[in-house]
């Protein structure tokens, strides 16, 4: 009996030892659009140990754009989605998908601009009856706000999906696509060389001028399963942010990722991502959104008070 005790405690303490320290919970993220400022909120918050700290690891998978990150969090394959648009997050909700909002992920569409070369006679949206006119990808905010600008400036143009603002800028500079899209520090270099000329930003269209467009997401399943880990998150979300504008720290490590300069980093920040841009806590303009996503054939009604309870479930801060 006493080996029999000898063995069993040195099991036990065995097992101790073996027991991880610290242990992290994983979390699986799609982001759309690998660099941008507003986008690397995950990336940027891992790097510099902020996640860590709030017993986080983040597998972060790069898309395309929203509508991408937006079927992976539907499908289940990832449990964050990160800048999914919010007329496609409403239109996939309205039919049916087990999709909630976790928070806002971009505010504002001054980050958004369309362009055409320099030698192109296009000087405005207005000038591009039988033009292709380009977005990433179907449910994105570019999506979005190209399906505005198609019906507030009655336009004529094609849109076609593009992917990201390096696959889309080959096209329009190869005479593919007539109007590209792009969001910064991509672009700004040919901005600066005199390539290309912007003649649209996201600000143009009513329907999203000062609003919320970007979103972070989540499956329903993976709410309920992972809730806590979920809320972790967001608390570690909402310090990355109020790092990455304290000081310099941040604009180096995004510099160094994506190897620009950090003035590049700092002009992207300062010029076209103010702060209160990336609050992840208020979906600004709800109430005209939700009405625009009806008029924009997005959804098929108005979503009632108790779908919106449903839809949005922001953990509070603590």
């Amino acid at each position: 009996m006493q080996i029999f005790r000898t063995v069993v405690t040195a099991c036990l303490l065995l097992a101790a030892t073996l027991l991880p320290v610290g242990a992290q919970d994983s979390l699986k993220l799609a982001v759309g659009q690998r660099g941008n400022w507003d986008t690397s909120v995950a990336e940027l918050g891992q790097r510099g140990g902020i996640f860590k700290k709030h017993g986080l690891t983040l597998d972060i998978l790069y898309t395309q754009g929203g509508g991408e990150t937006q079927q992976a969090v539907i499908a289940g394959s990832v449990d964050i989605g990160v800048a999914a648009g919010v007329m496609g997050v409403l239109s996939a909700y309205a039919k049916g998908a087990p999709v909630r909002i976790l928070g806002a992920e971009t505010t504002g569409g001054a980050d958004l601009f369309w362009y055409v070369r320099a030698d192109s006679p296009i000087a405005s949206l207005k000038q591009t009856a039988g033009r292709s006119i380009a977005y990433s990808t179907n449910g994105s905010s570019t999506h979005g706000i190209v399906t505005a600008f198609m019906q507030q400036y009655e336009l004529k143009a094609k849109p076609i999906a593009t992917g990201g603002p390096p696959a889309t800028l080959t096209q329009v500079m190869s005479g593919q696509i007539d109007v590209g899209w792009s969001a910064p520090p991509f672009g700004l270099d040919q901005l600066d060389q005199k390539q290309i000329r912007i003649i649209a930003t996201g600000n143009d269209a009513d329907a999203f001028r000062g609003q919320t467009v970007r979103l972070l997401i989540t499956n329903a399943s993976a709410l309920q399963t992972h809730r806590a880990a979920l809320e972790r998150f967001m608390a570690a979300y909402r310090e990355t942010i109020d790092w990455m504008y304290a000081g310099d720290d941040a604009l180096k490590i995004h510099a160094d990722w994506l190897g620009i300069a950090v003035d590049k980093a700092r002009r992207t920040r300062d010029d076209f991502f103010p702060k209160s841009a990336l609050d992840p806590d208020r979906i600004v303009g709800l109430d005209v959104i939700v009405r625009d996503a009806v008029a924009l054939k997005y959804t098929p009604a108005v979503l009632g008070d108790g779908q919106l309870t449903e839809l949005i479930q922001i953990p509070p801060r603590r």
